[in-house]
This record gives C-alpha cells, sequence and structure tokens, in this order.
C-alpha cells in the first residue's frame, strides 16, 4: 500500500495558537458517547473481484462510489451495492506507484468529469534502479494528474483524457507518492503530493543525503524542502474547461516568484496520503507519515512521530528539517552522509536553510509550522488513540445539511467534527474542535474492519469507507467499501452475504451460490432474490446455477427483511477462464530469515488455458511488512531466482518488520493471482506476539526499543505466526528478573504443543538488568506452525522478556517437493521405485515421485535415495534412486549459492543440457553458476 512505514511527519499548517498537545485537552461539555446501535453499517464491496487493491473513492451524486485499485483499475459501486468495472487504464507499477486518487468534479452533474492521479508506463525500465552513479535521466518519469469524463452508462471514456498537471518522479526505487485529489466550496482542486524519497538508508532520521553520486532519490531537500518542486506538497489549482488550470489568489508563492512553483498551498510534507478539505471553512485536514527513528539522537533528530495537520492558511510544514512543534528536540541536525559527521540543527522558528545542491528552489524557506496533534516518538500518544502503529488518514469533515432529504444522514450533533481514521491501528474517531481550532474531545466511531485507506461523506449525509483488508500490496478477503447510515433506532436493513464455488472456469460451467451469513439484525425472516447476470433468476436461498456460455457474470443478491427493507451482495464469476494457480515453493511460509540475506525463490503456476507457463510472466515482489501495512521494495520475474532482502536503514532493531514474498500471475485471459508467504527476521521483539495469555507489555528503558513483555506467571504464554523452524538449531532470549526466575519453552502449535527447547531464567536481581539465555532447538516440525513461548516457575512475578533470536543451520529434516530450473520439480520417473530409476524434472504435481525427505546427507522419495549411479564421477554419470545404502554416491551436501554437492565427486546435481522441458534427466555434473544446478530444498 502507498503508504510509508509507520511514522508521519511533515507539520501542518496551523494558527500558533491553536497548536496543543491532545493528551491535556479535556471533554467539553457537551461530548457524549456514540451509540452503535444508531448507525449500520452496509457491505457494498467486498473482495478482490470487488475492489482490487483499494486504494481511494470519491462518491457521486446519485450515491455511487467510483474507488480505485493499484494496478490501474477503475470501479463503480451502486447505492445497492452492485460492482462493475468501468475502465482500467495502463500504469506503471514499481513500488508504491501506479493509480492512486480519484476526485469528482464537483460541476459532475452537468459536466461528468472525474479525475486520476496515476503513474503513467512511459519508457522506464523494469526492475531497480541504481543507487549511486552519474546519470539517473532513464528514471526520470512523472505522477499525472489527468481528467477523464463518464459516459452515460458510467463507464469511463479513455479517449477523453486530459493531461492536467505532471508531478516529477524519481523512478525504480520507493517511496511516498501521496496521490489524494479534493475540492473547495470555491471549486479549487487540491492535490496531496509525497516526497518521492527513499527512507531506508537514513537510520530512521531526515533523508538528506548530498552525497555527489548518490541516487537522488535519497534527499528530500529535492523535493518536500524545494519551493521549485512539486512534490511533498499541497497543491491548489483551478481547472478550466479545456483541462488548463489558472492558479487561484492565496496560494504560498504568487505567480511569477522566482525559483518557486505557484501551484503550491503547502509545503514541507513527507506523504500527506489522505487529506480532505472542509468546503464550509475551505480548512484542510491532513494525515502525514513520518520516518521511523526509535529513539532522539540530538546528533541526528527527533524520535519518529506523526501528525493530523490542520492549514488554515499556507505554509511550510518542515519535512525534512523540523518535526511536531518544532521544539529542539523535535528538528533534525544538518548531517554529512559521506563523513558521519552531524551539523546544526536547522533554524525551523526563521525559516530553515536548504543547502542541498539539487535545491531549485529558495535558500531560505519560510518558517515551520507546528502540527495540530502529534503522535509517537517522545510526545507519545493520546490515550484516545490506543497503541499499535502511527499510520494517520485524514477523513473528512461533517456538515450537517438540514435540508437534506436524506433519512440516513448523520445528525447535527457531528456538525464540524473532523473524522481522523488510522490505517494501522483501524480506528475511526470524530475530533470535536474547540472555539479556538485546537482539539477537543476525541470519539470512537463503531465500525467494524480493518484498515482504513479512504473515506468520504456522501450527498446522503452517510460516511463511506474503504478498507484495504490484511494483505500486502494486494487486496484480500476483508477488503471491503462500507456505507454507514444513521437510522436512530429505526429498523435496520439486513446484510446480505454471496459467495459462490467455483469462481472460475470452463464453459459449460455449474455454479453453487451461497447466501450463507446473510441476516437480518432485528431477527426477522429473509426472502432471497438471485440474479445471475445472465437474465435467470432465482427465490432460492442457496441456488444452483448452469452457464453455457463464455463470459463475466455478476450474480447478485438481494435479501429483503419483513419490513420491506433489502441488503444486496454480488459475487463475480468467469466462464471460459480459470483462474491461476500459483504456488510458491519457496520460501516458505515463516521461513526464518535475516535483513541483507539474498533469498531464493521458487513458483509453480498452473493455468488450464494457458497451458505452458511463460516465466518471464510470473513476477516475485518483496515486500517490507511493517505491523498491518508495507512497502513494495523490489521484484524480479521468474518461475525461479533470487532476491535480496536489503538491510533496512529506517527502522531500529526494535520495530514489527518482517518479509513479504508475493507471487503473482495475469493469465490470457486477464485473471490475476497473487500467493504471500510472511518470512520471520531472526530476531524479533516479544512485545510484537499475535496473541497472549496473562502477560502485559511495559515501558522500559533498558529494553530493547523501550518496551518489554512482563507481569509473567507460571503458565502463561506469547503467540507468534507463521513461523517455519525446520532449520532452527537452538534461540537466545534476552530476559531480566527482580521475581522467582523460572524456564522459557519453545513449542509448536499451542500452548501445549510438542516442546522444541528450553532455557532456564536465572534471577538478575532488577528487572531492569537483562541477560541472555540460551536452549538447544530439537526435532522442529518441518512444516509452518504457530511459534509458542511458554512460561514456568514458581509462584509469584516469574520475568519478563524483551527480545529474542534464532539461530539456523541446514535444515536435516524437511518434506516436500525440490524445485530446480523453471521451476519444475525433482521427479522419479513415472514414480516407479524400481533401483536404477532415472530421476529427472516435471512440472511440480505435488505426488510422492517428486515428495523428497532430507535425512542427514540423504535425499529420500518413495522408500529410495537419491543416488549416484555406479558412484561415478564423470560428467553426465546418470542419477537415479536406489535402495539406501549410507554410501558416498547417495550423500548431498546443499550449498550456500543453491547447488546440491555431491561430496565423494565434487560435483553437482544438473538438468541435463540446461532444458526446462518435462522429463528432462538430471545427471552429475562439474559445478557451475548456471540456474540448472539450482535447488530449492524443503
Amino acid at each position: 500500500m502507498s503508504i510509508s512505514r509507520g511514522r508521519a511527519t511533515g507539520a501542518a499548517l496551523v494558527l500558533a495558537a491553536a497548536t496543543v498537545l491532545v493528551q491535556a485537552a479535556g471533554p467539553p461539555a457537551g461530548a457524549h458517547p456514540i451509540n452503535a446501535t444508531d448507525f449500520q453499517q452496509v457491505t457494498l464491496a467486498r473482495g478482490v473481484a470487488e475492489v482490487g487493491e483499494p486504494m481511494s473513492l470519491a462518491v457521486l451524486p446519485d450515491r455511487s462510489v467510483l474507488h480505485t485499485a493499484r494496478n490501474g483499475t477503475v470501479r463503480r459501486t451502486d447505492a445497492a451495492g452492485t460492482t462493475t468495472v468501468i475502465g482500467t487504464i495502463p500504469v506503471y507499477t514499481h513500488d508504491e506507484e501506479g493509480l492512486q486518487g480519484i476526485g469528482v468534479d464537483p460541476n459532475f452533474a452537468a459536466n461528468r468529469h472525474v479525475f486520476l492521479y496515476y503513474a503513467p508506463p512511459l519508457s522506464t525500465p523494469g526492475g531497480d534502479a541504481p543507487i549511486t552513479g552519474t546519470d539517473f535521466s532513464a528514471w526520470q518519469g512523472v505522477n499525472r494528474l489527468a481528467r477523464f469524463t463518464l459516459n452515460a452508462d458510467f463507464t469511463l471514456n479513455t479517449g477523453s483524457q486530459v493531461t492536467v498537471l505532471d508531478v516529477p518522479a524519481d523512478r525504480g526505487l520507493c517511496c511516498h507518492v501521496g496521490g489524494d485529489i479534493d475540492f473547495d466550496a470555491a471549486g479549487n482542486l487540491y492535490l496531496s503530493t509525497g516526497d518521492d524519497t527513499n527512507p531506508f538508508d537514513s537510520a530512521g532520521y531526515a533523508p538528506i543525503d548530498e552525497r555527489t553520486n548518490r541516487n537522488p532519490g535519497y534527499d528530500a531537500q529535492r523535493t518536500s524542502a524545494n519551493t521549485n518542486d512539486l512534490r511533498g506538497k499541497i497543491l491548489r489549482i483551478r481547472v478550466n474547461a479545456n483541462g488548463t488550470y489558472s492558479i487561484p489568489a492565496g496560494n504560498l508563492f504568487a505567480p511569477g516568484t522566482a525559483r518557486t512553483r505557484p501551484e503550491i498551498y503547502a509545503m514541507g510534507f513527507r506523504n500527506p496520503f489522505r487529506m480532505s478539505v472542509d468546503r464550509a471553512t475551505g480548512h484542510v485536514y491532513v494525515g502525514d507519515y513520518g520516518p521511523d527513528a526509535g529513539s532522539t539522537n540530538p546528533n541526528r533528530g527527533p524520535s519518529g512521530q506523526v501528525e493530523f495537520n490542520r492549514i488554515t492558511s499556507p505554509g511550510n510544514y518542515g519535512w525534512p528539517y523540523c518535526t511536531g512543534t518544532n521544539t529542539a528536540t523535535e528538528t533534525y541536525n544538518e548531517w554529512d552522509f559521506a563523513t558521519g559527521a552531524s551539523g546544526p540543527k536547522y533554524d525551523c522558528a526563521g525559516g530553515p536553510t536548504n543547502n542541498s545542491f539539487r535545491n531549485t528552489g529558495l535558500t531560505t524557506l519560510p518558517p515551520a509550522r507546528a502540527a495540530w496533534i502529534r503522535y509517537g516518538g517522545d510526545a507519545g500518544t493520546p490515550p484516545a488513540f490506543g497503541g499499535g502503529s502511527e499510520s494517520p488518514m485524514a477523513g473528512p469533515v461533517y456538515r450537517y445539511d438540514a435540508a437534506n432529504p436524506s433519512t440516513t444522514k448523520f445528525p447535527q450533533s457531528f456538525d464540524g467534527q473532523f473524522f481522523a481514521t488510522e490505517l494501522g491501528r483501524g480506528w475511526i474517531k470524530p475530533i470535536h474542535l474547540n472555539a479556538d481550532g485546537s482539539p477537543g474531545t476525541i470519539d470512537s466511531f463503531p465500525w467494524v474492519g480493518k484498515q482504513v485507506m479512504d473515506s468520504a461523506f456522501g450527498p446522503d449525509g452517510a460516511l463511506y469507507v474503504l478498507d484495504y483488508g490484511t494483505g500486502y500490496f494486494n487486496g484480500d478477503e476483508n477488503s471491503a467499501l462500507y456505507r454507514f447510515d444513521h437510522l436512530g433506532g429505526g429498523n435496520r436493513a439486513p446484510t446480505a452475504v454471496a459467495t459462490a464455488t467455483p469462481l472460475s472456469g470452463p464453459a459449460p460451467l455449474t455454479v453453487s451460490f451461497s447466501s450463507a451469513g446473510s441476516a437480518d439484525p432485528e431477527g426477522g425472516a429473509l426472502t432471497y432474490a438471485w440474479g445471475f447476470g445472465d437474465g435467470s433468476t432465482s427465490t432460492a436461498a442457496n441456488p444452483t446455477k448452469t452457464y453455457a456460455a463464455r463470459g463475466t457474470y455478476t450474480a447478485t443478491l438481494t435479501v429483503r427483511d419483513p419490513q420491506g427493507a433489502t441488503g444486496t451482495a454480488s459475487v463475480t464469476v468467469s466462464v471460459g477462464n480459470t483462474a491461476p494457480t500459483v504456488t510458491i515453493n519457496s520460501p516458505r511460509s515463516g521461513q526464518l530469515f535475516s535483513f541483507g540475506d539474498t533469498v531464493p525463490f521458487s513458483i509453480t503456476v498452473a493455468d488450464p488455458e494457458d497451458g505452458a507457463i511463460d516465466c518471464s510472466k510470473v513476477k516475485m515482489t518483496y515486500v517490507l511488512g511493517h505491523d498491518s501495512h508495507g512497502h513494495q521494495i523490489t521484484s524480479t520475474n521468474g518461475c525461479s531466482g533470487s532476491l535480496t532482502v536489503p538491510n533496512d536503514g529506517e527502522h531500529d532493531d526494535a520495530a514489527n518488520i518482517f518479509a513479504v514474498f508475493d507471487a503473482e500471475y495475469t493469465d490470457a485471459g486477464g485473471l490475476t493471482t497473487h500467493t504471500q508467504h510472511i518470512l520471520q527476521p531472526r530476531h524479533r521483539q516479544a512485545e510484537h506476539h499475535k496473541t497472549s495469555s496473562g502477560v502485559n507489555t511495559f515501558a522500559k528503558a533498558t529494553a530493547e526499543g523501550g518496551r518489554t513483555v512482563g507481569d509473567i506467571h507460571n503458565g502463561d504464554w506469547i503467540a507468534f505466526e507463521p513461523y517455519n523452524l525446520s532449520n532452527a538449531t537452538s534461540f537466545t532470549a534476552r530476559v531480566s528478573s527482580a521475581g522467582v526466575g523460572g524456564t522459557i519453552s519453545v513449542r509448536a502449535g499451542s500452548p501445549t504443543g510438542t516442546v522444541l527447547g528450553t532455557a532456564t531464567v536465572p534471577v538478575t536481581g532488577s528487572w531492569d538488568t537483562f541477560t541472555e539465555v540460551t536452549g538447544t532447538i530439537a526435532n522442529p516440525p518441518a512444516g509452518t506452525t504457530t511459534l509458542h513461548l511458554t512460561f514456568a516457575g514458581g509462584s509469584g512475578a516469574l520475568f519478563d522478556v524483551d527480545a529474542f533470536t534464532f539461530v539456523t543451520g541446514t535444515t536435516s529434516g524437511g518434506t516436500g517437493p525440490v524445485v530446480g530450473l523453471a521451476g519444475k520439480c525433482l521427479d522419479v520417473r513415472s514414480g516407479a521405485t524400481a533401483d536404477g530409476t532415472q530421476v529427472q524434472i516435471y512440472t511440480c504435481n505435488g505426488t510422492a515421485a517428486q515428495t523428497w525427505t532430507r535425512n542427514g546427507q540423504t535425499m529420500r522419495a518413495l522408500g529410495k535415495c537419491l543416488d549416484v549411479s555406479g558412484a561415478g564421477t564423470a560428467n553426465g554419470t546418470k542419477i537415479q534412486v536406489w535402495t539406501c545404502n549410507g554410501t558416498g554416491a547417495q550423500a548431498w551436501s546443499p550449498q550456500a549459492d543453491g547447488t546440491l554437492l555431491n561430496p565423494v565427486s565434487g560435483k553437482c546435481l544438473d538438468v541435463s543440457g540446461n532444458n526446462s522441458a518435462d522429463s528432462t534427466p538430471v545427471h552429475l555434473w562439474t559445478c557451475g553458476t548456471g540456474a540448472n544446478q539450482k535447488w530449492t530444498l524443503p
């Protein structure tokens, strides 16, 4: 998703008198809890087929919702919950780029104009841009604001496109696109843009790298702090009828001002990913992500913090020099990335000096303004915000309209409240404003979902919310579009849930539909009405339908309660084209890794219609996961290969970061399948557990990252998932104890699962005095499991656990496929068990002939061992299966480069002739670097 890791920076423009710390704000006299029963959450669309990877939404005058997916797809969901793809535009999708925001012209009823912000493909090279060099011109691209017209049937008229504005982009590296669109009451268009800067080599502080041979994408001074650049800004323009634009009065720099861009309304942002304009006041609300330094360094700058900002007039919000309330502690130092020398603090009050050689704008910038609400970092978090990652998303301001005839509009009590949302923490919080504009009481809005990606009030006064779900750079079954209606205690509409099996396949296709999960909140009996998308219908709750003709069909279920209220859900069925099956053979789900590792991968794709798979169309992407979101870092094409997981230079060791490997294939019929495996870092903080029993988390200065798991008593536990411990040999835990000490056990599957290892925790004399204890891991399971750390000891408090580390070695007991050239599997020909049967490669199929078990130095399948015929040593010697005999002809040693060495001969397992065709034999050959000698073992 198009968001930075967990923090935000870039102070917002607010009046000094309105800058407060929310922790100090007390509830106003009129505050009252929000009654959940007064609202109904209506599911309008759900799942990948209906929302894709959800990015942005805009509500049309007829209450239908336009929403975008990063891959360039634009969808429309009508008020009844029927979703259709209305258009697709080609996009460049490296890292966070792709299709971002969507906005609806205020005069849509007359002109049917909508605006999209996206990355056009251009001629940008594939892959990653170089980190160092002298010529980066090939990677210079743009993100484009374009206007389109919707046809009468609401399809996107791609031929109507008019380019309004191009924003420069340094492509081929991450991060920060921004891309939100909104309008004020005068019809001016606002566009948020990110700093387009890589944050991963700055230790979590300001990326201001001025080394002359460095990719410019590591220096945010060229963008956010550049008065002559459109990035890291809130832009304000007036779009003319012909698609050109003019500059409204009152922007930060008057037209004609040297070394400035007149489009800039506000500057100094890092990634203002979500913003909204209160049309009643013209004030702009911004959620700006910040960097991830775990602690303040007086020689570098502050610990990471994020901000909600309320912009009441043009100004500079500080990034990459100033954050928060712009105190000395919250200000960055000049830093020489070549020498590591620290310089003076930047002058936030007088205006920072931008002395980067990449700066094309003014040298002395406007003074930095303070944040409206800051949280995370040394400032702490408002209690009402709770805990979790810091990922602010600025939602809308509600304005009550007594003349609006809608019966589901929000009540007047919400008038003027700013609806702040949080992606990672998963909340929606209306914030009251005090008379001076400072934040007052923070309420909690009742909703059920995962991660708020975008939100807006519609013409009906209802709140619309786009939920990202739980995927990493792709949608999943939790991705959804919701509408929140205010009912005030009236009859609540029923909820419809529609599923179908199968969702795709050859014609004719018989599909079983289900309404399971549909319900009436008041418990009334429902009636059912299905429309199958081809004109046929059914009133059965769970009908079966056979589609004879090829095509894509939207089947719609409408349920009705006794009072006549309805709920609708739909499901898309593809007939004549089966969705591809994508299997990640390696890395394994939950596999242990360290940042800096090069991780081999193998992917198997099957598609009935495509037949032989073109591996150049198979893509593996590495996403850096952080808490509940992630950043796409790099990708490569192929059924096998390797990706290097870069050392992360933004987060400290205490951050909850991990690796996500995403395999993707789109078939000839346009159906795309993603499969993801999460990899776990060898070193992890105990407080990042997924579930627990009995324990609590405590702040502690001597703990890594300042937090530890404590209040541990006999029988308590913490758990993490997924984990694959098949190559773990030992573990170390960082612990303290002023209690009675005890034992840590590593278990698989459950708190009472098999004990894989134990370590004894001594009394250290103080809860702040840490030591390390170590235990051996024995007989770990070959597959993926849930890791449990269980705690035992005497009565009372036992010990605290700060962090733990696994040490890995060569896996000795894994079972599964051995995957090699072009993603093909090592296969015993015809599944025969006779001694001397040839071993070959073949399309992976999961049969016993392809299921190998590593036992010591042997590789076993079908009860026989992988064997060098006659213990030969010559190139081309046959590889076969043979009764296991313990000789050197059956010894195989995995090498760090992915080859499989027979130590006796000194030669490697090799696919004959580098031929990836099914049934190609394997033989012995001099070890080399070719792909035909690279193997991924279970």
